[in-house]
Protein backbone atom coordinates (compact mmCIF):
# COMPACT_ATOMS: atom_id res chain seq x y z
CA UNK A 1 0.00 0.00 0.00
CA UNK A 2 1.13 3.38 -0.98
CA UNK A 3 0.39 5.98 2.13
CA UNK A 4 1.67 9.71 1.29
CA UNK A 5 4.20 11.21 4.19
CA UNK A 6 5.93 14.23 4.89
CA UNK A 7 8.77 15.66 5.65
CA UNK A 8 9.81 18.10 8.36
CA UNK A 9 12.31 19.25 10.71
CA UNK A 10 12.82 21.75 13.62
CA UNK A 11 16.26 22.93 14.14
CA UNK A 12 17.50 19.42 12.45
CA UNK A 13 15.41 17.26 14.25
CA UNK A 14 13.27 15.16 11.73
CA UNK A 15 10.31 13.35 11.50
CA UNK A 16 8.31 11.24 9.11
CA UNK A 17 4.95 12.91 9.36
CA UNK A 18 2.08 10.93 8.01
CA UNK A 19 -1.65 12.35 8.08
CA UNK A 20 -3.24 9.16 9.70
CA UNK A 21 -6.95 10.70 10.02
CA UNK A 22 -7.95 7.16 8.08
CA UNK A 23 -6.49 4.63 10.51
CA UNK A 24 -3.93 3.30 7.49
CA UNK A 25 -1.08 3.15 9.75
CA UNK A 26 -0.43 0.13 11.65
CA UNK A 27 0.87 1.20 14.58
CA UNK A 28 2.22 -2.35 16.30
CA UNK A 29 4.69 -2.66 13.17
CA UNK A 30 7.46 -1.26 15.03
CA UNK A 31 10.02 -2.95 12.64
CA UNK A 32 8.27 -1.16 10.08
CA UNK A 33 8.44 2.44 11.39
CA UNK A 34 12.01 1.46 12.54
CA UNK A 35 12.77 0.89 8.83
CA UNK A 36 11.64 3.86 7.47
CA UNK A 37 13.43 6.29 10.07
CA UNK A 38 16.76 4.13 9.39
CA UNK A 39 18.96 6.49 7.68
CA UNK A 40 20.52 4.40 4.83
CA UNK A 41 17.77 1.37 4.54
CA UNK A 42 14.74 4.12 4.90
CA UNK A 43 13.81 7.81 4.77
CA UNK A 44 15.55 8.89 7.46
CA UNK A 45 14.33 10.18 10.29
CA UNK A 46 14.69 10.95 14.40
CA UNK A 47 11.28 9.74 14.71
CA UNK A 48 7.89 9.13 13.40
CA UNK A 49 4.44 10.88 13.99
CA UNK A 50 1.09 10.34 13.08
CA UNK A 51 -1.60 13.10 13.02
CA UNK A 52 -5.04 11.12 14.16
CA UNK A 53 -8.56 12.28 14.71
CA UNK A 54 -9.37 13.43 18.36
CA UNK A 55 -12.84 14.19 19.60
CA UNK A 56 -11.89 16.74 21.90
CA UNK A 57 -9.26 18.42 20.27
CA UNK A 58 -8.23 19.38 16.68
CA UNK A 59 -5.93 16.26 16.35
CA UNK A 60 -4.19 13.64 18.50
CA UNK A 61 0.01 13.59 17.75
CA UNK A 62 1.55 9.84 18.11
CA UNK A 63 4.80 10.11 18.12
CA UNK A 64 7.19 6.82 17.27
CA UNK A 65 10.86 7.22 18.50
CA UNK A 66 13.66 6.18 15.56
CA UNK A 67 13.85 2.32 17.08
CA UNK A 68 9.93 2.04 16.18
CA UNK A 69 8.36 2.07 19.61
CA UNK A 70 5.90 4.66 20.66
CA UNK A 71 7.22 7.51 22.81
CA UNK A 72 7.37 10.06 25.57
CA UNK A 73 6.45 13.81 24.75
CA UNK A 74 8.56 15.43 21.56
CA UNK A 75 8.82 18.92 21.63
CA UNK A 76 9.68 19.70 18.13
CA UNK A 77 7.72 17.15 16.86
CA UNK A 78 4.77 19.10 18.55
CA UNK A 79 5.72 22.23 16.93
CA UNK A 80 6.38 20.13 13.36
CA UNK A 81 3.30 18.47 13.55
CA UNK A 82 0.87 21.62 14.28
CA UNK A 83 2.60 23.00 11.37
CA UNK A 84 1.90 20.08 9.21
CA UNK A 85 -1.67 20.59 10.85
CA UNK A 86 -1.55 23.99 9.54
CA UNK A 87 -0.44 22.87 5.87
CA UNK A 88 -3.46 20.53 5.82
CA UNK A 89 -5.88 23.04 6.50
CA UNK A 90 -7.05 21.83 10.07
CA UNK A 91 -6.03 24.55 11.88
CA UNK A 92 -5.32 28.28 11.03
CA UNK A 93 -2.86 29.86 13.49
CA UNK A 94 -3.76 28.72 16.79
CA UNK A 95 -4.60 24.86 17.57
CA UNK A 96 -5.08 23.05 20.68
CA UNK A 97 -4.22 19.25 20.35
CA UNK A 98 -3.70 15.78 22.76
CA UNK A 99 -0.49 14.03 23.11
CA UNK A 100 0.80 11.61 25.05
CA UNK A 101 1.96 13.59 27.88
CA UNK A 102 -1.64 15.67 27.77
CA UNK A 103 -2.96 18.54 25.81
CA UNK A 104 -0.77 21.37 24.30
CA UNK A 105 -1.72 24.67 23.00
CA UNK A 106 0.64 25.78 19.37
CA UNK A 107 0.40 29.18 17.82
CA UNK A 108 1.63 29.29 14.10
CA UNK A 109 3.46 31.53 12.03
CA UNK A 110 4.57 31.00 8.80
CA UNK A 111 7.58 28.38 9.92
CA UNK A 112 7.73 30.06 13.52
CA UNK A 113 5.40 27.86 15.97
CA UNK A 114 5.53 28.32 19.45
CA UNK A 115 4.76 24.80 21.25
CA UNK A 116 3.15 25.62 24.78
CA UNK A 117 4.37 22.27 27.29
CA UNK A 118 3.23 21.00 30.69
CA UNK A 119 3.43 22.33 34.02
CA UNK A 120 7.01 21.41 35.62
CA UNK A 121 6.90 21.40 39.13
CA UNK A 122 9.60 18.88 40.60
CA UNK A 123 13.01 19.48 39.45
CA UNK A 124 15.68 17.20 41.56
CA UNK A 125 18.95 18.84 41.93
CA UNK A 126 21.57 16.50 42.29
CA UNK A 127 25.96 17.33 42.89
CA UNK A 128 26.40 17.22 38.92
CA UNK A 129 23.91 17.14 37.45
CA UNK A 130 19.87 17.82 37.25
CA UNK A 131 16.97 15.91 36.37
CA UNK A 132 13.41 16.36 35.67
CA UNK A 133 10.64 16.04 33.41
CA UNK A 134 9.51 18.07 30.80
CA UNK A 135 7.02 14.99 28.81
CA UNK A 136 10.02 13.13 28.56
CA UNK A 137 12.61 12.56 31.43
CA UNK A 138 16.04 14.86 30.76
CA UNK A 139 19.40 14.69 32.58
CA UNK A 140 21.02 17.96 32.37
CA UNK A 141 24.67 18.45 33.42
CA UNK A 142 27.16 21.40 32.54
CA UNK A 143 30.43 21.09 30.99
CA UNK A 144 33.21 22.60 29.57
CA UNK A 145 34.54 22.72 26.15
CA UNK A 146 31.32 21.27 24.77
CA UNK A 147 31.79 20.90 21.13
CA UNK A 148 34.91 18.47 22.07
CA UNK A 149 32.53 16.45 23.57
CA UNK A 150 31.99 12.44 22.43
CA UNK A 151 28.30 12.88 23.35
CA UNK A 152 27.32 9.77 22.14
CA UNK A 153 29.85 8.44 24.14
CA UNK A 154 29.35 10.38 27.57
CA UNK A 155 25.44 10.38 26.84
CA UNK A 156 25.34 6.29 26.44
CA UNK A 157 27.24 6.18 29.69
CA UNK A 158 24.40 7.68 31.28
CA UNK A 159 21.62 7.23 29.67
CA UNK A 160 21.62 3.53 30.58
CA UNK A 161 23.53 3.73 33.95
CA UNK A 162 22.16 4.25 37.42
CA UNK A 163 19.26 5.50 38.36
CA UNK A 164 17.95 5.31 35.29
CA UNK A 165 17.16 2.07 34.68
CA UNK A 166 16.09 0.26 31.48
CA UNK A 167 13.29 2.76 30.97
CA UNK A 168 16.62 4.98 30.86
CA UNK A 169 16.96 8.84 30.41
CA UNK A 170 17.54 11.36 27.74
CA UNK A 171 21.24 13.49 28.51
CA UNK A 172 21.30 17.12 27.82
CA UNK A 173 25.35 18.78 28.09
CA UNK A 174 25.16 22.05 28.74
CA UNK A 175 27.64 25.29 28.46
CA UNK A 176 27.04 28.77 29.30
CA UNK A 177 27.15 31.27 27.03
CA UNK A 178 25.83 34.31 28.58
CA UNK A 179 23.66 35.24 31.07
CA UNK A 180 20.47 34.17 28.99
CA UNK A 181 22.27 31.82 26.24
CA UNK A 182 23.09 28.13 26.20
CA UNK A 183 25.39 25.95 24.22
CA UNK A 184 23.35 22.14 24.07
CA UNK A 185 23.69 18.94 22.56
CA UNK A 186 21.48 15.84 23.47
CA UNK A 187 21.52 12.00 23.22
CA UNK A 188 18.30 10.99 23.01
CA UNK A 189 17.01 7.60 23.93
CA UNK A 190 15.06 5.95 21.55
CA UNK A 191 17.86 7.27 18.55
CA UNK A 192 20.19 6.43 20.54
CA UNK A 193 22.72 8.97 19.37
CA UNK A 194 23.26 12.66 19.51
CA UNK A 195 20.59 14.70 17.91
CA UNK A 196 20.80 18.45 15.90
CA UNK A 197 18.14 19.46 18.28
CA UNK A 198 15.47 18.12 21.51
CA UNK A 199 12.83 20.48 21.86
CA UNK A 200 11.61 18.40 25.54
CA UNK A 201 15.72 18.60 26.17
CA UNK A 202 16.25 22.65 25.72
CA UNK A 203 12.84 23.13 27.90
CA UNK A 204 14.85 21.10 30.58
CA UNK A 205 18.11 22.56 30.29
CA UNK A 206 16.16 26.45 30.53
CA UNK A 207 14.24 25.37 33.42
CA UNK A 208 17.21 23.84 35.25
CA UNK A 209 19.71 27.10 34.32
CA UNK A 210 16.96 28.97 36.54
CA UNK A 211 16.21 26.55 38.95
CA UNK A 212 20.09 26.21 39.42
CA UNK A 213 20.44 30.36 39.61
CA UNK A 214 22.53 30.31 36.60
CA UNK A 215 20.11 32.80 34.71
CA UNK A 216 17.62 34.80 36.55
CA UNK A 217 15.57 35.80 33.15
CA UNK A 218 12.51 33.80 32.34
CA UNK A 219 13.12 33.93 28.60
CA UNK A 220 16.23 31.61 27.44
CA UNK A 221 17.92 31.20 24.54
CA UNK A 222 19.13 27.44 23.74
CA UNK A 223 22.04 26.85 20.42
CA UNK A 224 21.87 23.52 19.79
CA UNK A 225 23.63 21.84 16.87
CA UNK A 226 20.93 22.42 14.32
CA UNK A 227 20.24 25.99 15.51
CA UNK A 228 18.75 28.57 18.17
CA UNK A 229 15.01 27.60 19.99
CA UNK A 230 14.17 29.69 22.99
CA UNK A 231 12.01 29.08 25.84
CA UNK A 232 9.82 30.97 28.27
CA UNK A 233 8.02 30.29 31.50
CA UNK A 234 6.58 32.18 34.35
CA UNK A 235 7.42 30.90 37.72
CA UNK A 236 6.24 30.82 41.24
CA UNK A 237 6.26 28.70 44.91
CA UNK A 238 4.70 25.86 43.07
CA UNK A 239 7.08 25.43 39.82
CA UNK A 240 6.98 26.46 36.36
CA UNK A 241 3.98 27.10 34.23
CA UNK A 242 2.69 28.72 30.83
CA UNK A 243 6.22 27.28 29.46
CA UNK A 244 6.31 27.67 26.04
CA UNK A 245 9.37 26.60 23.52
CA UNK A 246 9.55 28.51 20.08
CA UNK A 247 11.47 28.18 16.81
CA UNK A 248 11.39 27.44 13.69
CA UNK A 249 9.69 24.13 11.81
CA UNK A 250 9.94 23.45 8.51
CA UNK A 251 8.64 20.92 5.81
CA UNK A 252 11.37 19.44 3.74
CA UNK A 253 10.10 17.22 1.35
CA UNK A 254 6.86 15.12 0.45
CA UNK A 255 6.76 11.37 -0.77
CA UNK A 256 5.18 8.08 -0.81
CA UNK A 257 6.30 5.12 1.45
CA UNK A 258 5.20 1.99 0.88
CA UNK A 259 3.84 0.01 3.71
Amino acid sequence: MSIPFYKYQGTGNDFIIVDNRLDVINKNDTKRIAELCDRRFGIGADGFILLENDKNSDFRMVYFNADGNESSMCGNGGRCISAFAHFLGIVDRDTEFIAIDGLHKAKIDNDMVELQMQNVDAITSFENHVFLDTGSPHHVEMVSNIQDLDVKLKGASIRYGKPYGKAGSNVNFVEQISSDRFAVRTYERGVEDETLSCGTGVTAVALAMHKTAKTTTNKVILKTQGGELKVKFDTDVNGYQNIWLIGPAKQVFKGELQW
